[in-house]
């Protein structure tokens, strides 16, 4: 007992000291250098085999080329970027209820048996007697009901990098974005997989899109630390019983 209320003030002076550091501190913004999305920017792409032109075509006034006036703008490769419109607006509401209700009764008498019974009842106390000799009563009942409701609005715009393509042509996105005010820091998160013919010509591509999208949004700072538990809390929280 005395080594595990050791072991748990040391874990809450590091954690504590860890908040201690960054006392008048606003939070660090993540380096991008580093990431995924960064990586995919400044590494070569595969190389598209160039189509056959004829002659005519290389002679016309309009080229086909991403930088021309009509083309195509849209996300391809790794390094690219598009942006992703999230809009959220989930309703869920379920209400069940249910009734139930026994009653039993049960009971066994031998009122006469050769004598059995009358001798029986001469050798009991005062009061007692086999008549009935078992009487089972019972009776339960129970009611239930619940309602569930959820309510959800999400209106996001973010900007993902293409950070691979995969062998059936689907690409792989990845998003971040953080916006520091004064001493709160919003954190955006994106990833997942689309297809190219699901981007639009704007270069835009909706959420509901997206494969195994995960979107994280929250953020970190002082309001958010106010309002989390302590740590002794949590920790109190995990292993009480009761």
């Amino acid at each position: 007992m005395r080594l595990s209320v050791i072991v748990l003030l040391l874990i809450v002076t590091v954690s504590g000291c860890s908040r201690l550091e960054n006392v008048g501190k606003a939070p660090a913004l993540s380096p991008v250098e580093i990431n995924q999305e960064h990586h995919a920017m400044t590494t070569a792409a595969l190389p598209v085999k160039p189509l056959n032109q004829s002659s005519s075509s290389r002679a016309s006034t309009w080229s086909r080329g991403r930088q021309s006036l009509l083309g195509d703008r849209r996300a391809q490769q790794s390094g690219d970027i598009l942006t992703v419109v999230i809009e959220i607006n989930d309703r869920a509401e379920f209400s069940n209820s249910s009734t139930r209700s026994r009653d039993g009764s049960e009971t066994m008498a031998v009122p006469s048996l050769l004598g059995i019974p009358q001798k029986i009842n001469e050798a009991l106390p005062s009061g007692a007697t086999t008549d009935p000799a078992v009487e089972f009563n019972s009776k339960s009942s129970s009611t239930g009901s619940g309602s569930v409701r959820r309510n959800e609005k999400l209106e996001l715009r973010v900007a993902a990098t293409v950070l691979g393509t995969l062998p059936n042509g689907v690409l792989q996105i990845q998003g971040s974005q953080e916006v520091r005010v004064n001493f709160e820091l919003r954190e955006l998160l994106v990833t997942g997989f689309v297809r190219p013919e699901d981007i639009s010509r704007q270069n835009e591509i909706a959420y509901d899109k997206i494969a195994s999208a995960r979107i994280s949004y929250g953020g970190r700072g002082i309001i958010s630390d106010v309002q989390q538990p302590r740590i002794g809390q949590q920790v109190a929280d995990v292993i009480l019983p009761f």
